[in-house]
């Protein structure tokens, strides 16, 4: 799909939104909306909430709690005020609420002069390069003061309806693109978990004879293999341990130590880790990781496995992480794919407790039963398990690249449409359907 330009553009003389349209004027946000920010929910207001109610809170990451009542009914833009610890950092997002609702102190609260702005705002606001406009040392921030000068293209009334109603209809395209796009990559990924999960759990030779495991939620196994528990099968010299309590501040050249939250990724990083000093390092020489242990996320992230690679040995743990290292009777490999398995990972989501956070304890960590076939058959099912899985990782991969360009795609569409770079003044839906999909060709 392509678009003319406009016939006649003037300078906007703001550098970011270059030239516009000619006819079109450039409007601070003050002169469109009346600032509500004084009516919000303080951030100490926690106590108003209610366990039941009908009125969602809107909380800056836009999760919604309930309480009691709501301040506001009627259509409103809001737009998220900082980048902490959810947001796209100086990246303040504007959506539409037809209300009721009752936003915190992270969402700035407005009301359009008319409500039939309320789009084109979000739009506008959408497209808006925030560069100029957050601040802050610690996180950035976008504050009432800065948000009120931001300057958005203001087409007349009628263009600025035909817009929104493009965009409405492009996006829905595009937002429909993305959601099948995301419904395959859940099936991949529930693919892969199945692949791994059948191969270390039944085996590769689906006529061999089976027998119950005595494990309820892992079923029947290979009548030949062995049921054990983790720490059966970990090194008779080594304990599954978690590991420092207080490691203290980070120290330059010191040791580093892997946290959950460096587990975030399919491996473990060979660099940007926390250090601590070789002084705490050598009281818990217990929990040390060597290379081929599997490190496991036993706060937060419960169950997270993975395994430690050649250049990180030496590395220690925090208390959130544990590792296990592998005996004689089992490959490293093997056991990581174990430990991931949906049966394994059930385990561990039921034995996790907590309120605040979940976790597991390491006695129970230490009971998980892994079912275990003998050394050559372990072999043999990592290499069909390597095989398969780098397969459905690249279609993942295409997938996740896919989702990004449609929504790289959509913000670009939409920052064209609102400052006048295409001109969409001749552009009529189609008469079938509103929600067309786009062609490969029209997305690419």
């Amino acid at each position: 799909m392509s678009f003319l330009k406009y016939p006649e553009y003037k300078d906007s003389g703001i550098e970011w939104l270059g030239e516009v349209p000619a006819h079109w004027d450039v409007k601070q946000l003050k002169y469109l909306v009346t600032c509500l920010d004084g009516q919000r929910i303080p951030l100490n207001g926690v106590e108003r909430y209610s366990k039941q109610g009908s009125v969602p809170y809107w909380g800056a990451n836009k999760i919604m709690d309930y309480v009691d009542e709501a301040i506001f009914d009627e259509e409103l833009v809001l737009l998220r005020e900082d980048g902490a610890p959810f947001f796209d950092v100086g990246k303040p997002v504007a959506f539409h609420s037809s209300g009721p609702v009752w936003p915190n102190n992270h969402i700035h609260v407005l009301r359009p002069g008319d409500s039939a702005w309320v789009k084109s705002i979000v739009y506008g606001l959408n497209a808006t390069n925030y560069i100029d406009f957050v601040e802050g040392s610690t996180r950035d921030k976008l504050t009432q003061s800065r948000m009120m000068s931001i300057p958005l293209a203001w087409p007349p009334h009628d263009e600025r309806n035909h817009i929104d109603s493009f965009l409405d209809h492009e996006t829905a395209r595009i937002d429909a693109l993305v959601e099948e796009q995301q419904r395959l990559i859940e099936l991949l990924k529930e693919k892969r978990q199945a692949v791994i999960s059948h191969a270390v759990t039944k085996g590769l030779d689906p006529d061999v004879p089976m027998k119950d495991s005595g494990v309820e939620w892992l079923g029947e196994v290979p009548a030949h293999w062995e049921i054990k528990q983790l720490k059966h099968v970990v090194n008779p010299a080594t304990s599954i341990t978690y590991g420092i309590v207080q490691a203290g501040p980070d120290y330059e050249g010191g040791v580093p130590y892997i946290k959950t939250s460096d587990m975030s990724g399919d491996e473990l990083p060979l660099h940007g880790y926390s250090k601590t000093s070789p002084e705490i390092d050598r009281s818990y020489r217990r929990s040390k990781v060597s290379h081929g242990d599997v490190v496991i996320a036993i706060r937060a992230t419960v169950g997270k496995c993975l395994k430690v690679p050649e250049g990180l040995g030496g590395a220690n743990l925090t208390q959130g992480t544990a590792k296990v290292s592998p005996g004689e009777k089992v490959f490293s490999d093997f056991l990581l794919f174990s430990m991931r398995s949906n049966p394994t990972q059930g385990y561990f989501d039921e034995m996790a407790k907590g309120a605040t956070f979940k976790e597991i304890t390491l006695d129970s960590l230490r009971r998980a039963p892994i079912a275990l076939p003998p050394l050559a058959e372990q072999e043999a099912i990592v290499t069909r398990i390597a095989n398969i899985i780098p397969n459905i990782d690249r279609l993942l991969l295409d997938a996740n690249k896919s989702v990004l360009l449609l929504q790289e795609r959509r913000s670009a569409l939409i920052s064209a449409a609102v400052t006048g770079k295409i001109d969409v003044r001749n552009w009529k839906p189609p008469a079938a359907t509103s929600t067309t999909k786009p062609t490969q060709a029209e997305t690419a």
